[in-house]
């Protein structure tokens, strides 16, 4: 195993070979996965490492896609790997509801709560996320969860950048590759506005309208009451300037129950809705 110094001057082989190290070294896994690039590479390792002591588990829950699941489902599938799928219940807490900035403390807590006991019901020794080392520059709060309940990011530990999950993912012929990121549709919703099933619906009309119908990449749709604010990858702001997709996408996401339409001229970015905590200074 490299130490920290090392990893991070660690070319990307040095990484995997460490990866591979760390996972070996953990007997038997239960990876959190939802499908995104960070969980299936990690899956993916994690199964030619450990084999058959290795489960994926993935929550169901309205605050994620439907097709996200189906789309972990199928992965699983094709990898071979045995993989458990369990009700999330995010919903049922009023801490998560209320949506204050620690929103996603509160949801991952509820979640690996539910995989830790999968985990234990099945013999297997550890939890393992996808949380990768860009995820240390951001505001993550479920970071924390998962820390407190002793479940392990492999890619984190051994310093693997989405860049370099992203290349090695593409070196397997992993089909998510150049997936784009994606989060849970709670993270739409402005911090301190309620969240609830009409909203999260909405949310996901909206963006699978954009995804599938219109062939968009990065899409967000964020919720701001009456008003549906699209953030789309900075290279595809230029589709709106036609008129036609500019009319369909209106009248479309109005039927889904927006009053106002508007597009977000600085496009899609990360974690977007943390910006209001950032100019209270409360992050």
């Amino acid at each position: 195993m490299l130490y920290k110094g090392e990893k991070e001057k660690a070319g990307l082989e040095q990484k995997f070979q460490a990866l591979k190290d760390y996972l070996s070294g953990l007997g038997s896994a239960a990876v959190a996965f939802s499908g995104g690039v960070d969980s299936t590479l990690l899956l993916k390792v994690a199964c030619d490492v450990l084999g058959d002591k290795v489960i994926a588990v993935t929550a169901s829950s309205p605050v994620s896609p439907g097709w996200e699941l189906e789309q972990a489902s199928l992965l699983a599938e094709e990898m071979g790997v045995r993989h458990i799928v369990i009700k999330s219940s995010e919903l049922d807490m009023e801490e998560f509801i209320r949506n204050d900035k620690n929103r996603c403390y509160y949801c991952k807590k509820q979640r690996f709560k539910g995989i830790l006991d999968i985990a234990e019901q099945n013999g297997i020794l550890h939890v393992i996320d996808g949380s990768n080392y860009d995820d240390l520059g951001d505001f993550r709060p479920g970071m924390e969860a998962a820390k407190e309940l002793g479940v392990l990011s492999p890619l984190m530990e051994v310093m693997m950048t989405k860049a370099d999950i992203r290349q090695l993912s593409k070196m397997f012929g992993l089909p998510t590759w150049d997936k784009p990121a994606y989060a849970c549709l709670a993270s739409r919703i402005p911090y301190g506005q309620s969240i609830d099933t009409r909203k999260l619906g909405m949310i996901e009309k909206a963006e699978e309208l954009l995804l599938s119908r219109l062939g968009f990449k990065q899409v967000r749709v964020r919720h701001h009451g009456d008003t549906a604010r699209i953030e789309v990858g900075s290279n595809e702001r230029n589709k709106f300037f036609d008129t036609e997709i500019m009319d369909f996408v209106d009248r479309e996401l109005k039927k889904i129950g927006f009053t106002y339409v508007a597009l977000d001229l600085s496009g899609y970015r990360s974690g977007s809705m943390n910006e209001t905590l950032r100019l209270k200074g409360e992050i």
